[in-house]
């Protein structure tokens, strides 16, 4: 699959497009801590001039990898109920809307297969915040073409041809790759950021790791 990106980040100043000033940001959109990193990163990158590459992968086969049928946060009790109570709260503190889903996790396949499709395309950081909202504050089933459409649409999108796009044999296999790919850089959870070969993994991790992509390389 192709590793170059996405959105440009800034128009404050001069930027230079390397790989050095950039994160990937590996998210599955029914995770719930995605959801608070997919609302925060485009502001936080744009201020520190970071180019961000979009990597939708499935968070389901890395979980079954590892041994777990489920989501550890449904799988353990205590840990779950823990989870919406801190949900909650940096909710609160970033000032983003939550609506704890009817049903956690959310399957997304379709909703993830026009991630992929869309990777590189200038729409996909608004169509990825769409989809999110959609789950963690609208309680929307996003696994429903309908739903997945009502959100291409909204950005004024061919949400028909997107969507038959994005079921071609060819795009079902890279996303399938994209997961594969993530399992063989070790990821077990989401979000997870690379900068460089460095992981950083939850959302609480965005800011260390914009902070060392600044160690890394001056800005331009």
């Amino acid at each position: 699959m192709n590793d170059a990106t996405t959105s440009s980040v800034s128009s404050a100043g001069p930027f230079v497009n390397t790989a050095a000033r950039a994160i990937e940001f590996w998210f599955d959109f029914g995770s719930n801590y995605s959801y608070l990193s997919m609302m925060r990163i485009e502001a936080l990158a744009r201020a520190r001039r970071v180019q961000i590459l979009w990597r939708p992968f499935l968070l389901g086969p890395v979980f079954r990898q590892l041994g777990f049928e489920n989501s550890p946060f449904v799988l353990q009790k205590e840990k779950g109920e823990y989870v919406w109570k801190d949900m909650e709260r940096q909710s609160r503190k970033y000032g983003i809307a939550l609506k704890r889903p009817s049903v956690f996790p959310r399957a997304a396949l379709l909703a993830m297969r026009v991630a992929v499709l869309g990777a590189n395309e200038p729409w996909i950081a608004g169509y990825c915040r769409k989809i999110m909202q959609l789950n963690f504050a609208d309680d929307r089933d996003i696994g429903s073409a309908d739903v997945v459409g009502e959100a291409l649409d909204s950005l004024g999108l061919p949400a028909q041809r997107l969507i038959a796009d994005a079921q071609s044999d060819a795009n079902k296999l890279r996303l399938r790759e994209q997961t594969e790919s993530a399992m063989n850089k070790h990821i077990f959870g989401a979000p997870t950021f690379f900068v460089g070969g460095e992981m950083f993994w939850g959302n609480d991790r965005l800011e260390d790791a914009l902070d060392y992509c600044d160690s890394m390389t001056p800005r331009g």
